[in-house]
């Protein structure tokens, strides 16, 4: 019994012993997590193994089911510019009419056309040197108009987000069509000249519009189309901006109903004269036999 007990205790004495040398608990520890670890390596592996017995597909690839163009993220952040490639050379002739600016601005924002005061709903850029320039997109979008017309000096209309249109008039050697998707900075035109405003020389009316309603461009360079969305209050001041087109057709419709109703009272006039001539002549033809019966009675 004694020596049964002598060795365990000097079995647990060296187990102590063992373990209180210091390299013990650090071995221990390293060991534990390599088992750790390579039971979690296992495990991955196994459920990957398990995966590629499936065949799965993918149903939301983009493009699959959508047909719709997609649009450059950089576009919805461009700002508007100037429709002209050389900005530096480039001079605002005539700004745009705004009904609420001084009344100085105003008089110098009228066209004057047939002797009729139209206010200006864009702005018209020529060059310092007066000569034809590359009128160039203001901002990316699709052509919805290219129109010659010998008033206006040629338009061409381009539609972007939300309802905003820019106008390019007074322009020759257009080079886009309808339909055409066309990037900011794109050559579309040379500058020309207009019957409308004739005094401009050399140049390329530029119009901004929200909804039909023209807003002031220079407003809006160098901001982006948020900015026209955003502002309220620009509607409002072009609310009551009468359309140049719309004035002329007016003034000409004027102009021809008062030529036929001048033709319609001549003629009037003309009738009027032959029916007294006509008045005269019976009368004269009914006196004369009369005249002549009392002269052969009297005698």
């Amino acid at each position: 019994m004694r020596e049964e007990e002598n060795k365990r205790s000097s079995q647990s004495s060296s187990f102590k012993r063992f373990m209180k040398k210091r390299w013990v608990f650090p071995a221990i520890y390293i060991a534990s997590a390599a088992i750790i670890l390579t039971a979690v390596l296992w495990y991955q592996t196994s459920n990957n193994n398990a995966t590629d017995k499936y065949d799965y597909k993918s149903t939301d690839i983009a493009g699959k089911k959508f047909n719709d163009p997609a649009i450059e993220v950089n576009r919805t952040m461009e700002n508007f510019a100037m429709p002209v490639k050389d900005a530096a050379q480039a001079v605002v002739q005539k700004k745009f009419y705004d009904f609420s600016g001084k009344k100085a601005d105003q008089e110098a924002a009228l066209v004057v056309y047939k002797n009729t005061y139209v206010p200006n709903t864009g702005i018209d850029i020529g060059m310092n040197d007066g000569k034809e320039f590359d009128v160039v997109a203001a901002m990316s979008g699709k052509v919805t108009k290219v129109e010659e017309d010998s008033l206006l000096g040629n338009v061409i209309e381009v539609e972007h987000d939300n309802g905003v249109v820019t106008q390019y008039e007074s322009v020759k050697d257009m080079k886009v069509k309808v339909g055409d998707q066309i990037e900011q900075g794109q050559v579309i035109a040379k500058a020309g000249q207009s019957l409308f405003n004739e005094k401009a020389g050399t140049h390329v009316h530029f119009e901004i519009r929200k909804d039909g309603v023209a807003v002031n461009p220079q407003n809006y360079f160098n901001k982006p189309l948020s900015a026209l969305l955003d502002d309220q209050s620009a509607t409002k001041k072009s609310s009551n901006v009468i359309d140049n087109k719309q004035k002329i057709d007016d003034s000409k419709s004027k102009d021809q109903n008062s030529t036929k109703d001048k033709s319609t009272n001549d003629t009037n006039t003309n009738d009027k004269k032959t029916n007294d001539t006509n008045t005269n002549d019976t009368k004269t033809k009914s006196t004369t036999p009369s005249d002549s019966s009392s002269t052969d009675t009297n005698s």
